[in-house]
This record gives structure tokens, sequence and C-alpha cells, in this order.
């Protein structure tokens, strides 16, 4: 079973070098369409950091073969550049884009490696006249700019790059269209040798094409530059702190999280008292005494309330020991009915009738599902059966007996 994996491995690591003594002898328009579909699967998150690695390598490989061709010069313009040259512009900017999805335990010699590749393109399209002249000023200034100006320019940032993406859908569309013009053309009449060559050779619009996606290169470039500046900042000050202060910056860190947990539980003791719920109160009085603070929630309430008694204060403020008093006492009442029971006392009452009521349901349910329900529905059924017997035999009965058969004092003989 070793052997069998170690053959195995010998097998694709001989696949790995022959398919990259392959690459080194492809040609650079080959290697860059190669490098270009995987820019294209990394843009989309759909390839592994195998393949992204793959993509840097071709690209540095196609960055080092146009620098010995010698395609671009600064004495240049764009119009001197050939349109089978210019995509070749954006293999420091695929290299930039794809160095930086490079993961790494250590992410700022990648973020600073990312830069210098955008840096080269932006200088490369700034000798060739392809930056805007606002664009490129910005670019120049060392000083940090207003928040205004920061708006100003990234709206018009906005702008350039929604142009070229309509220009690129324009194209495309151009390009359609003309394709299924030339398949039914095809079809309906045979084109002669050189005829179609001469249809589908449009180097003005390959040109355009290859203008506008550099154009929205240069403006995504601009924004990955300054978002990778920030990153490098920040990296940098965390860096430095922890140099700086050894192990003290995780310290204070643990420390920190550690004060939290201590304070969380201390909390949580403090409140460990209250945390039993105490018994409802429901006596009206004795909560308004505990909201206004006459009265403690742990204290013990009984519900004694003697009723009230109107009258003089000698009665009132006395006990009412024999009947007389208590006959005086009753003499000054209210004009009004007063009630017989408190409010929680009614409560209860509620309550116990709704339990009385919870249990009548729960019986009858009960005696439903039961088999004295089962057979009372029999015993309706015998009734509906007997009902229709019943009704059978009147009906042979009237068969039988005619109307006004038994009636003789209708008949004319009678």
């Amino acid at each position: 079973m070793v052997e069998a994996e170690e053959v195995g491995n010998k097998m694709r690591s001989q696949m790995r070098l022959d398919a990259a003594a392959e690459e080194d002898d492809l040609p650079l328009p080959a290697l860059f369409d190669k490098a270009s579909r995987l820019y294209s699967l990394a843009s989309s998150s759909s390839l592994d950091q195998e393949g992204i690695r793959k993509g840097v390598d071709l690209l540095r490989r196609c960055d080092e073969m146009v620098s010995k061709l010698g395609l671009f010069s600064s004495n240049e313009t764009k119009e001197d550049v050939s349109t089978a040259n210019l995509k070749y512009l954006l293999v420091p900017y695929y290299l930039g884009e794809m160095t930086e999805q490079i993961a790494q335990e250590d992410r700022i010699p990648a973020l600073k490696a990312s830069q210098d590749h955008l840096k080269e393109f932006i200088s490369i399209c700034e000798a060739l006249e392809l930056i805007p002249a606002d664009e490129l000023e910005s670019f120049r200034q060392k000083q940090p700019d207003t928040a205004v100006n920061k708006r100003a320019q990234k709206i018009a940032r906005f702008n350039r790059q929604k142009a070229a993406q309509t220009k690129l859908q324009e194209i495309k569309e151009r390009k359609e269209r003309r394709g299924r013009s030339l398949r039914a053309a095809a079809l309906s009449a045979p084109t002669e040798a050189g005829e179609e060559d001469a249809f589908e050779d449009d180097g003005e619009e390959e040109r355009e094409a290859w203008l506008a996606t550099i154009s929205l290169a240069l403006c995504k470039a601009f924004d990955l530059l300054d978002m990778l500046k920030k990153e490098e900042e920040m990296l940098l000050a965390v860096k430095e702190r922890k140099e700086k202060d050894g192990n003290a910056f995780a310290r204070e860190m643990l420390d920190e999280r550690t004060k939290k947990a201590e304070t969380w539980h201390h909390n949580a003791a403090s409140r460990a008292p209250y945390s039993k719920p105490a018994d409802p109160i429901t006596c009206a009085t004795f909560a308004q005494d505990v909201i206004e603070g006459r009265a403690s929630v742990s204290q013990a309430h009984e519900h004694n309330h003697q009723p009230l008694i109107f009258g003089p204060a000698s009665l009132v403020g006395g006990g009412l020991t024999s009947e007389r008093e208590r006959m005086a006492a009753r003499v000054f009442q209210p004009s009004y009915r007063m009630p017989t029971m408190s409010i929680e006392e009614a409560g209860l009452c509620e309550m116990k009738m709704m339990e009385q009521w919870q249990e009548r349901t729960a019986k009858m349910i009960q005696e439903a599902n039961s088999a004295w329900h089962k057979d009372g529905s029999s015993s309706a059924q015998d009734d509906e059966d007997a009902e229709e017997e019943k009704a059978r035999a009147w009906d042979d009965w009237k068969d039988d007996n005619p109307r006004g058969a038994g009636n003789k004092k209708l008949t004319p003989c009678g």
C-alpha cells in the first residue's frame, strides 16, 4: 500500500514537471490567455490558493517576457501601441490583484508586492497617456486631500468605470449581432473566400474593447491601491505595538477579558438573593404599601381586611360590642352600595370559577372520547333504523288501505 502511494506521488510530481516544461515553451499570447482564465476564476472566488499561486507564477513569466521583448516604451503614446499588444498592459494589474489574494501568515509583504505591481501598471498607463488629468493630479499629491475633493474624485472615478462597462457591453452586443448576421448570410448564400475574413476582421472594435478594459482596470487599481495602503498602515501599527510592548499587548487583552468576566460574576452574585421570584402579591393595599416603601416584598401578609364602617368617631374608633352600637353605626352609610369584596378577592373568585370551568370542559372531553359515547352513537344508529322500519310499515299499510276505502257514507250506495 505504501509503495503504491509512493508511485502515485512520483507520477503526480512528474506530471507537474511535464506541465511546467510545457508552459515554459508556450508563447506570450498562449501564456497570457491561460493566465487571464485563471484571473477570471480568481475574481469570481472560484479558485483555490494553489490555482492563485499558479496564476501569479504565469503572470510573472508574462511580465518577464513583456520586459524582454520591450513592447512598451516611455517615448510612445497609446496611438503608437498596436492593438495586439494593448492587452499586455493588463499584466501588472492582474499580477497585483492576484498577489493580494495569496493567503500567508505575514500579510504585509504580499500587500507591498501588490502595491508595487499596481503602481507599475499606473506608471505605464501614465506614460502612454491613458490616465485622465484630474485623476493623475490627485494621485501625484502627497498631502491628504479634503473630504469634498475625495468625494468628487470618487464620483468621477465611478462615472468613468460605468462608462467603460457600458462600452464593453455595447461592443459585446455588436459582436453577437454581427455573428448572428454572418451565420444567417452563410446559410442563405455561400460566401466567397476572403469575404468572411473581411467581415470578421474589425481591428478598430477590438482596440476600443481593450482601451475600455484598461480604463476599467485603472479605476479598480486606484481603489484597490487606496484600500491596500490603509490595510498596510493598520497592520504596521499593530506590529509596531507588539514589538514595542512585547507580550504586554496580549496580556492587556487577556486582563481586559478577565476583568469583564469577574465583573459579570460579581453582578450575578449580587443578584443571587433576588434570583428566586417572590410570591405574587394578591392584595392591592399591600402592593401600594410596597410601591410607596411602607412595606417590603419579603414581609408576610394576610388578607384580614375589616369592612369600612361609617358613623360617629366614638363608634368607629371604639369596639362594637352590642347590637345597639352596630345598628347605630349602620345609620350613617354612604349613598352608594359598598363593595362586598376587594379587587384581589374578586380576582381569586374568578380564578376559581375558571378552574372549575376548565375541569368541567376536560371532563366533557373525556366523556366524549370514552366507550360510553361510542355506545351512545351506536344506539342512535339503532334509533334511525327503527324509524326507517316504522316508515316502511306505514307505507305498506297505506298501500293495503287506499284513501277513503273505509268511509261508506261517501259512496253512492251508502
